[in-house]
C-alpha cells in the first residue's frame, strides 16, 4: 500500500525559512515522479514544482522559483522542500503528490490529476 506523508508545516515570518518533507512507503521511490502543490482553504489548489526520479527534471511554478527548491533523497524515500524567503501569499495547505513513472520531463508542471497518491498535507502560515 502506496503512502504519502508530509511533515515540516508551521508557522514563519516573513522572508524566513521553512523544510517540509515528504516521506513515501510501499512502493520503489526512485521509480516515482513526486511534486508538491498547495491550496489555500476556499480556493482552487496550484502545483508549485514537480521533479522526477533522478532530480536532473525539475519544473517550478513561476511564483517560487529562485525561493523554492525541490530535492529527493531516493535512499531515504523522501522528497523535502526548501522554502527561503517566504511571503504571507505563501500561507497554504502543502500537499506532497506521488505517482509512478521515470518518464517526466520536467517541461511542465502537471495537473492535480497526473497523480494518483496524496499526503495528508501540513499548513504553512506565514505571518508579515
Amino acid at each position: 500500500q502506496v503512502q504519502v506523508a508530509e511533515s515540516g508545516g508551521g508557522l514563519v515570518q516573513a522572508g524566513g525559512s521553512l523544510r517540509l518533507s515528504c516521506t513515501a512507503s510501499g512502493l520503489t521511490f526512485d521509480a516515482w515522479t513526486m511534486g508538491w502543490y498547495r491550496q489555500v482553504a476556499g480556493k482552487e489548489g496550484e502545483g508549485v514544482v514537480c521533479v522526477n526520479w533522478s532530480r536532473d527534471k525539475i519544473y517550478y511554478t513561476d511564483f517560487v522559483k529562485g525561493r523554492f527548491t525541490i530535492s529527493r533523497d531516493n535512499a531515504k524515500n523522501t522528497l523535502y522542500l526548501q522554502m527561503n524567503s517566504v511571503r504571507p501569499e505563501d500561507t497554504a495547505m502543502y500537499y506532497c503528490a506521488a505517482t509512478p513513472g521515470t518518464q517526466y520531463s520536467g517541461t511542465w508542471l502537471p495537473p492535480p490529476e497526473y497523480f494518483g497518491w496524496w499526503g495528508q498535507g501540513t499548513q504553512v502560515t506565514v505571518s508579515s
